[in-house]
């Protein structure tokens, strides 16, 4: 065992992308949507169109501005459920998604609430457990996540969001705030995520960081190379287990 893998006492996780595939959730989620309503998934139909892949990737490339909307005081402090909202009241204007009602249109938004994990996810997190506190340190809201947690079986020792510290990641106040409520030294936690950006910020706090290689986020296989600055490189979670000694 490593010298950092004994000194971390607790791992926090990025979720969007790292421990669920939000972008096949969403498509899924869109299509039985179309099913229901009868949404043409093409644009050579009906008014009512809709390419949900389409709509699953303008949806996530919604959400860091919309954030960064927040981070600069352009909006009041929204959670996450709130600026998906914003986000997909847009896109139904967009892709021409018409004759949903309120309650289907908030049915939908919280499809981010029943993201399905990698089918590594559960069995891996099961593991780190057995030897770690494993925790989310996401940018969803606390709702999200919980809720998340239940339909997708993930065996969270505690929920963290960025709702609880009023920052959205990349923010320090987020990566400091966690190793706080943990009650440990920042050091002392080790962040894993699927994003370089993350773990980037993650380092400059203090954080260990582990990089969880998901090629397929964002459907096509991306090349994910390792990189020597992170303590870790892992393929998956139970990847990253076998390397931390679970």
């Amino acid at each position: 065992m490593t010298r950092v893998a004994r000194q971390v006492k607790a791992l926090t996780f990025d979720v969007f992308g790292t421990v669920v595939d939000w972008r096949g959730s969403i498509i899924a989620e869109g299509r039985k949507l179309g099913r229901r309503k009868r949404i043409a998934a093409d644009w050579a139909g009906p008014v009512t169109t809709a390419d949900w892949a389409a709509v699953a990737d303008a949806w996530r490339a919604g959400y860091r501005p919309a954030m960064d909307r927040v981070r600069r005081g352009e909006l009041p402090w929204t959670n996450i459920d709130g600026l998906h909202r914003r986000i997909l009241d847009e896109l139904l204007t967009r892709f021409r998604i018409e004759g949903l009602t309120e309650a289907e249109k908030t049915y939908f938004n919280r499809a981010w609430h029943r993201l399905a994990p990698w089918k590594d996810s559960v069995a891996g997190l099961k593991r780190l457990k057995k030897k770690y506190v494993i925790a989310t340190l996401s940018n969803g809201n606390v709702a999200l996540l919980t809720n998340m947690a239940k339909h997708a079986g993930l065996p969270w020792d505690c929920v963290l969001s960025a709702e609880l510290f009023g920052h959205y990641k990349p923010d320090p106040e987020a990566y400091l705030g966690a190793a706080r409520l943990l009650g440990l030294e920042p050091g002392e936690v080790m962040m894993v995520a699927a994003h370089k950006d993350d773990l980037d910020a993650a380092a400059r706090t203090g954080l260990r960081t582990a990089l969880v290689r998901r090629p397929m986020e964002f459907g096509a296989k991306q090349d994910v190379p390792p990189e020597a600055r992170f303590d870790f490189n892992a393929k998956d979670f139970v990847d990253l287990a076998r390397q931390l000694g679970c």
